[in-house]
């Protein structure tokens, strides 16, 4: 949904607003603001989430926050898991992350919703390569399947149990059927 503004907004202005729920990110000069996720869009975010972090983590090779506000390039998105190299974590004097994330996730991960126009979330993936993010994932829970887009490679259709390509060299192997497996709960 697109929240009408009165007359141009800069990022700046933006930033300064109170957060909404659910969330707003500002493209291209305008307020748009995410559709509130469903169950299954939950359970992949959780699940992947948990996942990543539970080999990445104790190495500290990499960290994956979810629904994190990265602003750069021009625009504030949150993307629905954002995984940063742990190198590309900035900290503050107590070990602690810093709040205000100024740069691109290492690797961008969207699950779309069916409220969600996949155009637009493509965008957002395609805005973060160009601003360094190393790869993109765009799962799709009805059909089943995860478009990989990498910088200066054509996007890549994976399903079934064809292995998901990871960023990096980091120590997880997941098959397309795996993470849309999480989906039974029993």
């Amino acid at each position: 949904m697109v929240v009408a503004n009165t007359g141009p907004l800069t990022l700046e202005a933006f930033l300064a607003l109170p957060e909404t729920k659910p969330a707003s990110e500002y493209i291209n000069g305008q307020i748009i603001q995410k559709p509130m996720p469903k169950t299954r869009h939950s359970r992949l975010q959780s699940k992947l989430t948990e996942t990543i972090n539970g080999v990445t983590e104790t190495d500290q090779l990499a960290y994956a926050f979810p629904e994190l506000r990265c602003t750069f390039g021009g625009r504030s998105i949150i993307p629905d898991i954002s995984v940063f190299l742990w190198q590309n974590i900035a900290f503050d004097a107590n070990g602690e992350p810093l709040d205000d994330v100024r740069i691109p996730p290492d690797w961008v991960i969207e699950i779309l919703s069916p409220d969600q126009s996949a155009n637009r979330v493509t965008g957002n993936i395609l805005h973060c390569l160009k601003h360094g993010c190393q790869m993109g994932w765009l799962l799709d829970p009805d059909d089943r399947s995860v478009m990989i887009l990498q910088p200066q490679q054509p996007p890549e259709l994976v399903s079934g149990d064809e292995k998901v390509p990871m960023v990096g060299m980091l120590p997880l192997e997941l098959t397309v059927a795996q993470i849309f497996g999480w989906l039974k709960m029993k």
